[in-house]
């Protein structure tokens, strides 16, 4: 008899995806062009098809899925017009076209962040900022809870990456349930870990720089209306929106899972000594503070006190970071821990997006899709809320904020334009969208950082999706009243 091992089951079914995933593009380019697609419009949707069954499947890891895309790509473009009437590509400028995504400075930034974000990692200031908050805020339910989201908030200002943030997070969150006398599976540990990972996603939204699928998003708004927004602008626009989201999260999630704490000495004693263990701050980690808190600053003033851009300040501030003495890291130390498959996976996405967009398919998809749906004559808010909802929808199939940015953004940006509304109205109701693309709230796989906290076994799917559904159906609310009331009283649309 001959004995499978464990891990052969698994191999095959991934083997099956990514077959799956191949014939569903070759059967997209096989098929007959529809009306309005050019044929390298029709290779950019089988493309699209290809890379959301690989995203959603998780057959092949992120990276791979980007060198997967390039690839096919360039045997699908070659030998056909990137537009109608234009010349026959050979297969060198089929694969510039694909590399196009790499020379955005949005990649830069995304590269510029995650440094940072090793860069605290490598000091542990991170833990010391984590640690200190928890051991103020104090030890009842709601104060815990309020805590789990301030340190969020703290991280999300420096560390792009929703992995990295509740990476940090999580031993803390568990170190603080298990001092209590409690399992990690109790109620405060399962209220823990849920807001840990649900105030992320709600501060990837708040923070311009807090997450990857916002550069996209923004990349892809600067190409479609030649404009983009500041640090500071992203942060103004989103405030009443995360902070009414933040709210709904500390209610729901107290009164849903009901956290209970005993008596608090032992935990109080507890992170006591863990801040004590940590010593005296270092000089590295003070380097480290005055830099972010000089990033901090030259970000919410882009625009305003100097003309520096985001993606500028963020490599100079890297730069000091990277010096002898000055620094607090040297570039082996760092190249080992950057998500290096992160950054390709971004600029492939931005290649696609642009792909899209320039071959047409964006908006023929948008008007094969979204436009069927009579939104044209409906008011402002009306059109927010739908789009959120189809953005919402479409986010349950997917674990990649970043792969559902590349996916979406062109099409809301294609149908957008069509509507009878001025260009500061489009542009807001893009840039709205770009915030969804930030709501995986309700099922753990819809984003890393909900599956962190999900390894963590301290919820159930069934607990996550019951605090995440009501947290949707509420944030889908705000957003059609804040379309109807605020934003357009400040401008966005």
């Amino acid at each position: 008899m001959i004995l499978m091992s464990p891990a052969e089951p698994t191999s095959n079914r991934k083997l099956m995806w990514f077959a799956v995933a191949l014939l569903a593009y070759l059967a997209v380019l096989m098929l007959p062009a529809p009306s309005g697609l050019s044929s390298s419009g029709q290779v950019a949707l089988g493309l699209l098809v290809l890379v959301i069954i690989l995203w959603i499947s998780e057959c092949v890891s992120p990276a791979a899925s980007a060198v997967v895309l390039i690839g096919m790509a360039v045997l699908g473009l070659m030998g056909k017009p990137l537009t109608e009437g234009g010349n026959a590509m050979s297969s060198s400028q089929a694969l510039g076209q694909m590399l196009s995504g790499f020379s955005s400075s949005a990649v830069l930034l995304v590269a510029g962040a995650l440094f940072l974000a090793v860069a605290l990692k490598l000091t542990g200031l991170d833990r010391r900022v984590a640690l200190l908050v928890m051991s103020r805020v104090g030890i009842s339910p709601a104060r815990l809870t309020l805590g789990a989201m301030i340190v969020g908030f703290v991280l999300a200002l420096f560390i792009p990456s929703a992995t990295a943030r509740v990476g940090a997070v999580i031993p803390i969150m568990v170190g603080i349930t298990t001092a209590l006398g409690l399992p990690v599976t109790s109620s405060l540990g399962a209220t823990l870990m849920i807001v840990t990972a649900q105030a992320c996603s709600i501060f990837n939204m708040a923070i311009k720089t807090g997450a990857a699928q916002n550069l996209i998003s923004l990349n892809f708004m600067q190409a479609s209306f030649g404009r983009t927004l500041t640090w500071g602008e992203w942060f103004i626009t989103a405030l009443p929106f995360t902070l009414s989201m933040c709210v709904v999260l500390f209610i729901v999630s107290l009164v849903l899972l009901r956290p209970h704490v005993p008596p608090a000495e032992e935990a109080k004693q507890r992170l006591a000594d863990e801040v004590a263990q940590l010593g005296p701050v270092t000089p590295a980690e003070w380097r480290l503070m005055l830099v972010a808190l000089l990033l901090l600053v030259l970000w919410s003033t882009e625009g305003v006190l100097h003309p520096l851009d985001t993606t500028t300040t963020t490599q100079l501030g890297i730069a000091l970071l990277l010096m002898p003495r000055i620094g607090v890291m040297t570039w082996s130390q760092a190249e080992k821990q950057v998500p290096w498959g992160t950054i390709v996976l971004f600029a492939a996405g931005i290649s696609l997006g642009i792909l899209l967009s320039r071959t047409g398919a964006a908006s023929w998809l948008a008007g094969v899709t979204l436009g069927k749906l009579g939104l044209d004559t409906m008011p402002v808010a009306v059109v927010v809320g739908a789009l959120s909802l189809f953005s919402i929808l479409l986010h349950l199939g997917f674990a990649s904020a970043t792969g559902l940015a590349s996916t979406l953004i062109p099409i809301m940006i294609a149908f957008a334009q069509t509507l009878p509304y001025g260009q500061e109205t489009i542009f807001g109701i893009v840039m709205i969208q770009a915030m969804v693309v930030s709501f995986g709230f309700i099922l753990p796989t819809n984003a890393p950082q909900n599956m962190l906290c999900y390894a963590t076994g301290a919820f159930s799917t069934l607990q996550f999706a019951k605090v995440g559904i009501v947290v949707t159906l509420a944030g889908l609310a705000l957003l059609v009243l804040f379309s109807a009331t605020i934003w357009p009283m400040m401008g966005v649309l």
